[in-house]
């Protein structure tokens, strides 16, 4: 079959020429301002965006500096704000006109294009349409909904937008209701995270703050593709770079958000075409190959030490704080280099060259993003990193640590501030104190416990905090399915989605106000705070006029439901919290009182105030007291093995994408224009199958546990990759991965090395 067809060679794959930043991010942000023809407002709220005493951006958890840029903003965060700004409008009349089941035809883009939503509405099955009702109504119904059932069957989830005081209320009216229901989105991504570094160094969340990348010598990064997902952090690489920093890149994929970097803020660079190179060496290791990578560093740190008489590691740091260390010598010593390569598919040399710019660095940061957290052995990719460091005592001083770089706008400080299904993580004896009840101690669901309680018929209820839940789960097509036989379903949200079009036997969906919008209650204007990715806890302050009269805020809405759900409780005060959300932060800082005292006072610090990290002062708070050591038991991060014909395939995001949204379909940084249904292959792996650049194929799921998983209609785009390693977007393709396969330490879907097959469509 391959005789009679060209197979495209290395110079015929698809990619960018040009560098991350520059006129082309200018381009994407205009061209979104166009398209979503924003309010005239929307260019002064772009000015105080992330700067002390403006606007929190909602896109990415990037840190907020002390003395922020003239433009403090990216191409992804000016797409954020115009989307939430847009003149569009999604009105009861827009419902009239269109059924729910004509709806779901229509993609992500058209869905979130036709504009903000403007009234509350509720699901009429009769007629397959959304038809507006009262507030009043609403949280009536929606109490008595929730009055009707066992609270265990209920789910609260949240996105990663909601601020801290709604989140904080949120969670408090999940466990005054009775259950620790409370997913969020980061089930979805970074919950290894949490779940690793808590098990191994006492923190959940990462140690480094902006300043450590003005003093670190070197930065390796794992699986995270700044150019996209987290662009304001070209500046900090940018300045190190040009101070001598020395950044080593382990990505299947080459992402020019980390191979060059033009600077749109800097008129030389602009004007002259000029850009700054960042990876000195950039390894293109294969899907779930990281942890045989990282072996691989290790074994050449453990025999560079050997030939320098013990030199090298830290010992006196290790002896000091460290645990576990000599099973992990032994593993590393044990592990031979062939069984490294074969893993990683990288070469030796390529890792010893990385490894000495590691051993020459006194100072170093790990960096990592999904690329390590969304595998079957996401827990053991993460280790390895902590492995690493703790080699050379690179966690708890300054210019090192361990940065896990977070997705969304304020994901991390839900979780900071009580939204969490595990209990233990919860100071429930002092919430008890606060407001005389007695809380649910038992675990509650993760995102795939959810998806399986929908599957079984276990669970009853939904309330969607924001996000798109649906259609960012794994086995997406099989919950669809089964959503409809929910009782209840609420989802409060600022744009139509494809969530809201699959509706429990009783359904809301709430519009609220945007963060950049002005939100006014009883006493006046009120700020919300977030949680940057450094643990920063920042102040932010709407100021465009509401998109509609009729739209609430999330904390509103939350304190709206729950006082139809619960019984009266004198310190239960939901109308004075919704009149004045200071008291909300300082229930807050009563309940955390070490992380948030004086928060109100605080909230507008330039650069935000540090809530602390007590791995950062070396004081481990993990069962032995002490920094963990891992030795693995597995150089693959898949639990799948290598067979004829199967596939790791990454889901991954566009440059026009934050999330589920989609903005456009220009994926600028890869050269990909005008659509989305594509695989991208190596150049041998499509000769090899015997396929051509162009065809269309199908991919189905490879994971044997008797359900069917097939996506078809996609275009093979040669592309530059490891062989054995495949490409698409993230979220069309979700339905291929497995609610089975994930990590199998904290549940996160493993969506970076997702075992699939092709099948030929012509």
């Amino acid at each position: 079959m391959a005789d009679d067809r060209t197979a495209p060679t290395n110079d015929d794959v698809t990619g960018y020429s040009g560098p991350a930043g520059g006129w082309g991010s200018l381009r994407g942000i205009a061209e979104t301002l166009a398209r979503e023809m924003s309010s005239p407002g929307a260019l002064a709220t772009l000015r105080t965006q992330n700067k002390t005493g403006g606007f929190m951006c909602t896109s990415c958890a990037w840190g907020k500096p002390r003395h922020p840029h003239a433009f403090e903003f990216c191409e992804n965060g000016a797409k954020a704000t115009l989307w939430e700004l847009t003149t569009h409008r999604c009105t009861p009349d827009f419902f009239a006109k269109h059924s729910v089941t004509e709806l779901r035809s229509w993609t992500d883009h058209d869905l979130e294009s036709v504009g903000r939503l403007t009234h509350p509405l509720r699901y009429d099955p009769a007629t397959d349409h959304y038809v507006a009702c009262s507030w009043h109504d609403a949280f009536a119904e929606i109490g008595a909904q929730l009055r009707s059932i066992d609270p265990k069957t209920a789910v609260f989830y949240a996105s990663g937008r909601a601020s801290l005081e709604t989140s904080y209320l949120y969670a408090l009216f999940a466990r005054l209701y009775g259950h620790n229901n409370l997913p969020d989105s980061s089930n979805m991504c970074h919950e290894t995270t949490s779940v690793t570094l808590k098990q191994l160094i006492g923190s959940p969340v990462g140690t480094c703050t902006l300043d450590d990348f003005e003093h670190c010598d070197a930065m390796f990064f794992f699986g995270q593709n700044t150019g996209t997902n987290s662009p304001r952090f070209l500046h900090q690489l940018q300045k190190a770079v040009e101070r001598g920093c020395r950044i080593i890149t382990f990505n299947p994929i080459r992402e020019k958000g980390l191979l060059s970097f033009t600077n749109p803020q800097r008129p030389g660079q602009m004007l002259t075409g000029s850009d700054t190179e960042l990876s000195c060496q950039y390894l293109q290791v294969r899907a779930g190959g990281d942890i045989a990578a990282i072996m691989g560093l290790c074994k050449y740190v453990f025999e560079q030490d050997d030939q320098r008489g013990g030199m090298l590691i830290d010992r006196a740091f290790i002896a000091e704080h460290c645990t576990g260390f000599d099973a992990f010598r032994d593993k590393a010593h044990t592990t031979s280099w062939d069984d490294i390569e074969r893993e990683s598919g990288l070469s030796r040399g390529d890792l010893e060259e990385a490894g000495k710019v590691y051993v020459e660095s006194e100072r170093v940061i790990g960096v990592y993003g999904m690329g390590l957290t969304q595998h079957v052995h996401g827990f053991e990719n993460i280790a390895m990193l902590v492995n690493l460091l703790l080699m050379r005592g690179n966690i708890g001083r300054r210019g090192a640590g361990i940065c896990p770089v977070r997705g969304h706008s304020n994901v991390q400080g839900q979780r900071t501030v009580g939204i969490s299904e595990k209990p233990e993580l919860v100071p429930l004896d002092r919430l008890a104190e606060m407001f005389d009840f007695d809380p649910p101690r038992d675990t509650g669901m993760t995102t795939v416990e959810v998806c399986e309680a929908v599957l079984d018929g276990s669970a009853r209820a939904f309330i969607g905090l924001g996000g798109n839940f649906l259609r960012a789960v794994a086995d997406q097509a099989r919950v669809e399915r089964e959503w409809e036989k929910l009782q209840l379903t609420v989802q409060i949200a600022t744009k139509l989605n494809r969530s809201h079009l699959f509706n429990g036997r009783t359904s809301f969906l709430l519009p609220c106000l945007g963060r950049s919008e002005e939100d006014i209650q009883d006493s006046g204007p009120q700020t919300v705070t977030i949680e940057d990715s450094f643990s920063h806890i920042h102040g932010s302050l709407g100021h465009r006029t509401p998109a509609s009269p009729y739209l609430k805020s999330e904390l509103a809405i939350v304190a709206g439901i729950a006082q139809q759900a619960l019984p009266p409780n004198p310190k239960v005060r939901w109308d004075e919290w919704t009149a004045d959300y200071g008291l909300v932060r300082d229930l807050i800082a009563r309940t955390y009182p070490d992380e948030f005292h004086d928060m109100n006072a605080r909230m507008f610090e330039p650069g935000g105030f540090y809530r602390g990290n007590s791995a950062r002062e070396r004081v481990w708070k993990t069962e032995s007291g002490r920094a963990q050591f891992t030795a693995p038991q597995m150089l693959a991060a898949t639990d799948i093995p290598d067979d004829h014909g199967r596939y790791r395939l990454v889901t991954l995001r566009s440059n026009d994408q934050f999330n589920t949204t989609i903005y456009g379909y220009s994926d600028r940084l890869r050269g990909i224009e005008g659509k989305r249904d594509v695989v991208l292959m190596c150049p041998a792996d499509i000769a090899a199958a015997g396929l051509e650049n162009g065809q269309r194929i199908a991919l189905v799921g490879d994971v044997d546990d008797g359900h069917d998983r097939r996506i078809g209609g996609l275009e093979i785009i040669a592309f530059d990759l490891p062989e054995g390693t495949i490409v698409g977007y993230y979220p069309e393709l979700n339905p291929l991965i497995a609610l089975s396969h994930h990590d199998q330490a904290s549940k996160t879907p493993a969506s970076k090395a997702v075992p699939v097959r092709i099948v030929a469509e012509r």
